[in-house]
C-alpha cells in the first residue's frame, strides 16, 4: 500500500461496519461519533488503515497471532492448492495435510505423539477439559475430576473455559459456571507481598508459589482432582514469567498426586518464547498441550490438542465397548487450510531462524525496556520470554501501587497516534491492568524494536512527565 488511499474510497466498508458488524472486546457506544478503525493492508511488520496511515503492529495482529508477519505468499498459495484439492472432510477420516502436519508437529515435541484439530484455542482446552472428565469416570468412578487453573491465568471464551479463568473481570456477567474447576494462586515474584508471602525472591518464591498449588490439591483431596490446567508465561494477566525452579516443583508434584499436566500454549506456542514452545525452556513434560494463535500466524483457523499416547491410550481399551473413546467432534477442525497454513509457517520459522531471531530481539527489546526504566520510575517491573515481553506501571516503585487502567489506555492511545500498536492488559484482573505487552512477528528487526520503544519513551514523557 502506497499510503495514498483516502478515507472517502472506504466510505462505504465503514458505514457498513458502523451499522451491522459486531466487534470484539470494544463497546459500540463510542462509534456513534467516531468511526471504527478498519485495518486495510498488511505487510513485513506493517499494517494500514482506511486513512492509509501506517502502523508498526508489536502484537501481532493485537491479539499476539501474526508470528510469521504478513503478506505471505506462499502460505496463501499453499492454502489455495489444497482448498482445490480438497477443503474439508470431516475428522472421523483423515487428510494429506492434517498427517503430514502432525508429524511435523510431534517431531518438535518430544514425549508427546497424538494430535487432536479444532479450530480455536478455546475449543482446543474445552476438548482436554472433556478428556480429563471422561478420563476420571473411565478410571476413578467419576471421583478425579476437579481440574486447577492459576488465578490470573486465562484459557478461553467458552463457559467452560472461563470456569477454568482466573480473570475475574472477563468472567463478570457470565457465571453460575461450570463445578469442578479451582483456583491455584498465581506465580508473579514481583507481588509475592500481594500474597502475603513476604519478601520472598528466587528460588524460595518459586518453591513457594508451587507449594500452594500442592496446598490447594490437598485440601481439595489428591483422589478428586484429575489436571492442572496452566499457562507456561502467563498472557493476558500480565505477561508473568514463572519464578526459579517452579516448573520444576510444579512437576514433582503432580506425578506425586497422579495428576495430568495440561499446558496452555494458545499464546507461547510455535515460536513466541524463544522455543517451538513456551514450555520447553523449563524442561517440562507436559501430558497434554494445547496450542491456536501462532500455529498458522492467522493465515487460517487451526488449534490442536496434543497428548501422550498414554492419554491416548486410555481411549482404545475395549473396541467392543460403543462408549470406549473420545467422543468429541469439532466440525471445522476437518477443515484442510488450517494444517496446509501451518506446514508452510513451521517452514518458514524454520528457513529465517526466526527462533534465533525470537531470542536475539527479544533480549533486545527487554533490555530497552529496562533502560526505559531507569528513565521512568513508573516502570516498576518489566519481565518476558522471547518477543512476548511486559512492563509493569505503578504509581510508586516502592508501594507497587499499580497506576490506573486509564493511564495505561492513554499509553498505548499515544503509541496508536504515533503509528505504533501495542498492547496492555485490560479489563482482566481487578487492580492489576496496569502492565503493557509487547509481541511483535517474530521477523522483528533491531531498528523495530528501537522503533517500539521509542514510541513508549515517548509515550510516557507525555502521559506521566
Amino acid at each position: 500500500m502506497d499510503g495514498t488511499l483516502k478515507e472517502n474510497d472506504l466510505s462505504g466498508v465503514v458505514a457498513a461496519d458502523k451499522a451491522h458488524v459486531w466487534h470484539h472486546l470494544v463497546s459500540h457506544k463510542g462509534f456513534e461519533t467516531t468511526d471504527p478503525k478498519i485495518i486495510v493492508e498488511g505487510k513485513g511488520l506493517r499494517v494500514w488503515d482506511q486513512n492509509g496511515k501506517e502502523h508498526l503492529d508489536a502484537v501481532s495482529g493485537a491479539v499476539w497471532t501474526v508470528n510469521v508477519g504478513y503478506g505471505r505468499t506462499r502460505i496463501a498459495d499453499a492454502i489455495r492448492d489444497q482448498l482445490v484439492q480438497l477443503n474439508y472432510f470431516a475428522g472421523a477420516m483423515g487428510s494429506i495435510p492434517g498427517a503430514r502436519f502432525a508429524e511435523r508437529l510431534i517431531e518438535k515435541m518430544p514425549g508427546l505423539s497424538r494430535v487432536y484439530y479444532c479450530n480455536s484455542g478455546s475449543e482446543a482446552n474445552e476438548k482436554a477439559f472433556k478428556m480429563v472428565r471422561q478420563i476420571a469416570h473411565k478410571r476413578y468412578g467419576g471421583k478425579k475430576h476437579k481440574i486447577l487453573y492459576r488465578d490470573r491465568d486465562y484459557h478461553g471464551t467458552t463457559i467452560g473455559c472461563l470456569s477454568a479463568g482466573g480473570q475475574q473481570e472477563r468472567n463478570a456477567q457470565y457465571g453460575p459456571f461450570a463445578p469442578g474447576f479451582v483456583e491455584v494462586p498465581h506465580c508473579l515474584e514481583y507481588r509475592a507481598a500481594d500474597q502475603g508471602w513476604g519478601d520472598l525472591s528466587g528460588e524460595a518464591y518459586g518453591q513457594r508459589a508451587a507449594d500452594a498449588i500442592e496446598e490447594v490439591i490437598l485440601r481439595e483431596g489428591p483422589d478428586t482432582v484429575g489436571a492442572l490446567c496452566l499457562e507456561p508465561v502467563t498472557a493476558g494477566g500480565g505477561v508473568i514469567t514463572p519464578p526459579q525452579g517452579y516448573w520444576e516443583r510444579v512437576q514433582e508434584i503432580c506425578r506425586k498426586y497422579d495428576i495430568l499436566l495440561h499446558i496452555d500454549e494458545v499464546v507461547c506456542g510455535v515460536g513466541r518464547t524463544g522455543n517451538w514452545f513456551g514450555y520447553q525452556n523449563y524442561g517440562v513434560k507436559p501430558d497434554m498441550v494445547t496450542m491456536a494463535k501462532g500455529v498458522a500466524s492467522g493465515y487460517a483457523a487451526i488449534a490442536c490438542l496434543v497428548t501422550t499416547d498414554e492419554v491416548f491410550d486410555l481411549f482404545k481399551t475395549d473396541a467392543d465397548d460403543p462408549m470406549d473413546y473420545f467422543r468429541d467432534i469439532s466440525t471445522f477442525g476437518g477443515c484442510t487450510a488450517g494444517p496446509a497454513a501451518a506446514l508452510e509457517n513451521m517452514a518458514i520459522i524454520e528457513e529465517e531462524g526466526l527462533l534465533e531471531n525470537t531470542t536475539a530481539m527479544g533480549e533486545r527489546l527487554q533490555e530497552n525496556l529496562r533502560a526505559l526504566a531507569e528513565k521512568h520510575a513508573v516502570i516498576g517491573d518489566v519481565r518476558g520470554a522471547g518477543l512476548f515481553c511486559g512492563a509493569e506501571l505503578v504509581a510508586d516503585r516502592a508501594s507497587k501501587e499499580p497506576v490506573s487502567e486509564a493511564l495505561v489506555k492513554a499509553v498505548t492511545g499515544d503509541c496508536m497516534a504515533q503509528g505504533v500498536i501495542i498492547g496492555a492488559t485490560n479489563r482482566s484482573v481487578p487492580g492489576y491492568n496496569n502492565t503493557l505487552c509487547f509481541a511483535p512477528p517474530l521477523i522483528a528487526s533491531a531498528d523495530d524494536i528501537d522503533e517500539i520503544t521509542g514510541a513508549v519513551d515517548a509515550a510516557l514523557t507525555r502521559v506521566f512527565g
